[in-house]
């Protein structure tokens, strides 16, 4: 599961800098061109993803969380769906369309879980400074939005919850945002390792 985040000034500078990489002319055409302010990313917020613009790999703003339908009336209501199961996202009929055609990265510094115990923590890689988290997206209106795909905890993540994000490495990316006969198999990738601190081991340095 993943129901908060968190991004800073280095996951903006890594955002393009993976658009360098891939393609030079890109940058200089359209770039990361959006701002990303150091903050904590709640369900409802707009965050910077990495997806296709026509054609090329690009950072985009949207929105995270699609809209929850209300059963009595079919209508859309206040609540989102802000996770999906990356085992079964692509059977799924709100998600099926969006994972074959919409995939993007969400980049973030690190991300936060609680135990049973409502503790807590905050996960994070050790050899570099940001999270590359697979999802899809799909359109509202006028407004584009996100989820997040979780997958089952691996042993780092297990101690405190069975599910995390689907995490990606950087050569990744491409592979993910633009090669849909690859999808399956990322969908059933094991997460690297985390990195873990609980926030009362943060307090205590103040203490």
């Amino acid at each position: 599961m993943c129901g908060r985040y968190y991004v800073d000034d280095d996951t903006a500078r890594e955002i393009e800098k993976v658009i360098r990489q891939v393609d030079e002319k890109l940058r200089r055409e359209a770039g990361c061109s959006v701002t990303v302010r150091a903050k904590d990313i709640h369900p409802t917020d707009i965050a910077p993803v990495l997806a296709v613009s026509n054609g090329k790999l690009c950072c985009k703003l949207q929105r995270w969380g699609f809209p929850k339908l209300q059963e009595s009336s079919g209508s859309q209501g206040k609540q989102v769906i802000f996770n999906a199961r990356s085992e079964s996202a692509s059977e799924k009929k709100m998600f099926r369309e969006s994972v074959e055609h919409r995939r993007v990265i969400i980049p973030a510094t690190w991300f936060y879980e609680w135990n049973r115990n409502k503790e807590k923590y905050t996960f994070y890689r050790k050899d570099r400074t940001v999270l590359f988290m697979a999802g899809f997206y799909s359109r509202f209106g006028t407004e584009e939005r996100f989820v997040i795909l979780t997958t089952e905890a691996n042993e780092s993540m297990k101690p405190v919850h069975d599910r995390m994000p689907l995490i990606l490495e950087e050569e990744e990316i491409v592979p993910w945002i633009f090669d849909k006969g690859q999808t399956e198999a990322f969908l059933h990738k094991n997460p690297c390792q985390l990195e873990r601190r609980a926030e009362f081991e943060q307090m205590s340095l103040f203490g």
